[in-house]
């Protein structure tokens, strides 16, 4: 028998607990029978004291057991693999990763998180999609991974229920940056997906959850140990997160501009960093997931985008989840209400704050604080200028839109400007992946 509190103190004291006592904690308070406080109180511990390599997968394991896990034995014929995004300003690359692995022969059920702060969600985005459901049953989802190859859908009430009833309480608490919870959080959501294959986009920097490399690192290691502990394969990137990802933030531009990285042509065009960038990551899927050298997954995967076997599987997947692209089209032709900003001095793009353009946005409607607040699909962030660009006075720098309310527009200008910095030469080339981790 098991006390909640002497759980507590042991963790509080920094002592590693023992699988059975996370089990049996994690069991009574999904069950309900341990209180929010105390459930509170562990998060704290945990937050302030760290878990070792094994507790973290005795967590995983035990969130992830508490509620449905799919299995897709007899439901789909080809490997099975996810990735996940911690989140950044811009970010939309799921939409070209997820439907080229799937282009490339792989099943990917993808479960997707909406936004609030900074972090944008990729089911908001989606859901700028007039008729688009985020929110499948898991036959449903079944169905449609079936049917195309791949689905973008919201964690159901079955899948995960101890990870959704914590995450509430960490978000109140302050307890949401500990690396063991975060780890929790996402692998109990995505191994009980059922995926066997998992690639992580770990973010860092100005626009990112974890501003600090080390942290960034740790973070990787976390996901892809916790991974290979539960016996299925994984690798993580850490990639820049200090500018934003191509030219726009908000939620339909940004579906929009995915479906210009999908377009064939698009790796040698304006966006061919972020492109280049979601072929490494499904080339990784793919790689992994077949057993096939990294080069020649590469090769495959641009051949799927060149092709437009990618952009046809993206539309297919929308159609099969109820979206309609057409009047998408006719969506984003709305009249908006626009205020441009445009450059104080010559010279070069030194550097594009991300977090300072998110919250412009944010401000504009494209995101929420709260989790009741309204998005506005039509609000964002347009950059005329990425990194390394030239400029002269008066050129302009970014267009914020808006669904109504020029006078907001006009008062988020003012801060957007501040985002842009501008020196006499050129800065120096960043790459977009600074760290890469493995099983």
């Amino acid at each position: 028998m098991f006390s909640a509190k002497s759980i507590i103190d042991k963790k509080r004291e920094g002592r590693a607990l023992g699988s059975a006592e996370i089990r049996e904690f994690i069991s009574g308070f999904t069950a309900g029978e341990i209180p929010d406080c105390q459930m509170s109180a562990l998060a704290m511990a945990i937050c302030c004291r760290g878990m070792t390599a094994r507790e973290t997968a005795d967590l995983v394991e035990v969130m992830m057991n508490s509620g449905a896990t799919i299995d897709w034995k007899g439901v789909v014929d080809r490997p099975v693999a996810d990735k996940h995004s911690t989140g950044g300003v811009g970010d939309k690359l799921s939409f070209v990763i997820q439907p080229l692995a799937a282009a490339c022969g792989l099943a990917v059920p993808s479960l997707v998180g909406r936004g609030l702060g900074l972090t944008g969600g990729t089911a908001d985005k989606l859901e700028a999609i007039p008729g688009f459901k985020v929110s499948l049953s898991i036959d449903e989802l079944k169905r449609v991974v079936a049917e195309t190859g791949i689905a973008l859908a919201t964690q159901t009430a079955e899948i995960a229920p101890a990870d959704r009833r914590l995450y509430a309480l960490r978000d109140v608490t302050g307890t949401v940056a500990s690396i063991p919870l975060i780890t929790a959080s996402i692998l109990s959501k995505k191994l009980a997906e059922g995926a066997e294959t998992l690639v992580f986009d770990v973010k860092c920097g100005r626009g990112a959850f974890m501003k600090d490399a080390a942290e960034a690192h740790a973070l990787a290691e976390s996901l892809v140990s916790g991974v290979c502990a539960s016996g299925r394969r994984a690798a993580a990137l850490v990639t820049d997160m200090d500018e934003p990802l191509g030219f726009s933030v908000g939620n339909a531009c940004e579906v929009a501009e995915a479906l210009e990285m999908l377009a064939p042509g698009a790796e040698s065009g304006p966006l061919a960093d972020i492109v280049g960038l979601s072929v490494e990551f499904a080339a990784l899927m793919v790689s992994i997931a077949r057993g096939v050298p990294l080069d020649d997954a590469r090769a495959e995967c641009s051949a799927h985008l060149a092709d437009g076997s990618a952009l046809a599987k993206f539309r297919e997947m929308v159609a099969a989840q109820g979206g309609d692209l057409d009047a998408f089209a006719r969506r984003l032709a709305r009249p908006t209400v626009k205020y441009r900003i445009q450059s104080v001095r010559s010279g070069y793009v030194e550097s594009i704050d991300a977090d300072r353009v998110a919250r412009v946005a944010l401000s504009l409607g494209a995101g929420r604080e709260k989790p009741d607040d309204r998005i506005d699909h039509l609000a964002g962030v347009r950059l005329a200028v990425r990194r390394g660009d030239r400029v002269a006075i008066g050129a302009p720098l970014a267009t914020l839109e808006k669904g109504s309310d020029p006078d907001a527009l006009e008062r988020a200008a003012a801060e957007l400007i501040k985002a842009f910095a501008i020196s006499p030469t050129p800065p120096p080339p960043k790459p977009l992946v600074v760290e890469r981790i493995g099983c």
